[in-house]
């Protein structure tokens, strides 16, 4: 897997929600990220980012597509 930076998960969140799709966040960061978070949308792929942390100074970003949202994070509660 590749580890994305910060910057980069946060463009991809934006990407999202600028064509029309949803940010969920079901766990907090330990820095600077969402901790995890899901993106959807009508005509997108389920993406669920996962911040990894790195270091005291640093984490970034494991990124998986799917077609369709897999039963695990379909069980887990969202935190608002």
């Amino acid at each position: 897997m590749t580890l994305y930076s910060n910057t980069a998960g946060e463009n991809l969140i934006q990407k999202y929600i600028d064509k029309g799709g949803i940010v969920e966040t079901l766990q907090e960061g330990c820095l600077l990220g969402h901790g995890l978070a899901i993106c959807s949308g009508e005509n997108l792929k389920f993406c669920i980012l996962k911040e990894k942390y790195i270091n005291s100074w640093n984490s970034g970003y494991l990124v998986r597509f799917y077609n369709k949202l897999p039963k695990k994070y379909q069980l887990m509660e969202v935190i608002y």
